[in-house]
């Protein structure tokens, strides 16, 4: 494949992932959440709404790992979240530059502008930071979570890059966000570019665009519940929402809306004041209010307005999707588990395969409509379920389907060991 790309031949992507939203938290399309989400809601009429798409992983680092990479995370060793106090036995892991491709390598690498602006949660080490994984520009945060205006972590440590270097940027986290997207596109108009922007929001510290900041360098960060969460929960998915509007507005008057593929999704489930109305569990779970979440694409050119697919999708997914609509070979070195949802997104289907999700001893499969879940919370021994009768996972069928048991908890220990053996060490 040649390296020269023509900006007129290329789509362009904007990956917008939220942070810790859940499936019942937007108004938008089929998802009819608590929150009014009016430009979400112009997303979803001017595309396809995936109503069985889910987060590779139950928090975030593993979700954001198969994102990059088109793979489970396990595979690149981050099963789990790398944790910002210096302490923890993780704080040195993260996304191995050397070793893994990701999407936006790959895109560069075809000629594409790269960007990335929030959240990155892949490795708090310089030689983890997203420049050395295929991004031209970067300004944001490297850890889990940061005080929306102050940037402080909740090590309390001053977390605010610009591209390597730690940088002070005064602005609430969401709208520096989304205008340094804005600025972006319209500095790339006129070259395909790919624009991924991870959000905080909603992630804690509950702060609205009009609260003060709460946290301080070299102070742990507490974080007391107060009578105000839940409206300001609320504010902050509503910014998220504006920002999307503004992306929407700015690819039409500069006339590339109909090569621009447009995506937003969220890393895992809600927890606390999110709602994942009607699934069961939350954030850190294997059920389904883990990790199957809002998912909204659009492509004027390729998807139809104001369609709905149930199509069991993940976020690994969306690399060998990008790779295929920028025509460009998949990868071969590290061969990909997610299957590009070029077929999906022109109204189609994809063939049957069977997904796993496992965070800590948690494990859950899917295959077809049957869902198996071990390890976790109200299911001490192997429950199985039927998703197409039982969103809510209320019903467990493993006692009248033994057979089907046996072969998914075999098929199981396949994929566990399959992931042991090709992980890639960590520090």
């Amino acid at each position: 494949m040649t390296s020269l790309v023509c900006a007129a031949d290329k789509p362009n992507f904007v990956i917008i992932m939220a942070d810790d939203l859940g499936y019942g938290d937007i108004s938008a399309g089929p998802f009819e959440g608590w929150i009014d989400t009016p430009n979400l809601d112009r997303l979803a009429k001017a595309g396809v709404s995936l109503t069985d798409f889910h987060s590779n992983g139950a928090v975030c680092s593993p979700t954001r790992a198969a994102l990059m990479t088109g793979r489970y995370q396990q595979r690149a060793g981050i099963g789990g979240v790398v944790k910002a106090d210096p302490r923890a036995g993780v704080h040195d892991d993260g996304l191995q530059p050397d070793v893994e491709v990701t999407f936006s390598k790959k895109l560069q690498a075809a000629g594409y502008a790269t960007g990335m602006f929030g959240k990155w949660h892949l490795g708090y080490l310089p030689r983890y930071n997203p420049i050395h994984h295929g991004f031209d520009e970067f300004r944001g945060y490297v850890s889990g979570n940061v005080d929306y205006f102050s940037h402080v972590d909740q090590a309390g440590n001053f977390d605010w890059w610009i591209g390597d270097k730690l940088q002070q940027e005064e602005g609430y986290s969401t709208h520096l966000i989304t205008q340094h997207t804005l600025d972006f596109i319209r500095k790339n108009k006129d070259k395909p570019f790919c624009v991924y922007v991870p959000h905080e929001a909603p992630h804690y510290p509950y702060q609205g665009p009009n609260d003060p900041p709460q946290r301080k360098v070299g102070q742990k960060a507490k974080h007391p519940r107060g009578p105000d969460d839940k409206q300001a929960y609320r504010l902050m998915v509503q910014e998220v929402d504006r920002g999307v509007g503004q992306i929407m507005d700015l690819v039409g008057e500069l006339g590339i809306a109909g090569r621009t593929m447009i995506v937003f999704i969220s890393d895992n489930g809600a927890i606390g004041l999110g709602s994942n109305r009607p699934l069961r569990g939350y954030k850190g779970r294997v059920w389904e209010g883990g990790h199957r979440v809002p998912a909204i694409v659009t492509w004027p050119d390729v998807v139809k307005p104001g369609t709905v697919n149930d199509a069991t999708t993940l976020t690994m997914d969306l690399m060998p999707t990008m790779l295929e609509a920028a025509g460009l070979d998949q990868p071969t070195e590290r061969a990909l588990d997610g299957v590009s949802l070029m077929p999906v997104l022109r109204g189609g289907e994809l063939g049957p395969r069977q997904l796993f999700w496992m965070y800590g001893k948690k494990t859950a499969m899917r295959d077809g409509p049957w869902k198996l879940v071990m390890n976790d919370l109200g299911a001490k021994e192997p429950a199985l379920f039927d998703l197409s009768k039982d969103l809510s996972e209320k019903n467990d069928l493993s006692k009248d389907h033994p057979q089907r048991m046996k072969q998914m908890l075999e098929a199981i220990e396949r994929w566990q060991q399959d992931m042991k053996d090709t992980q890639t060490p960590q520090p």
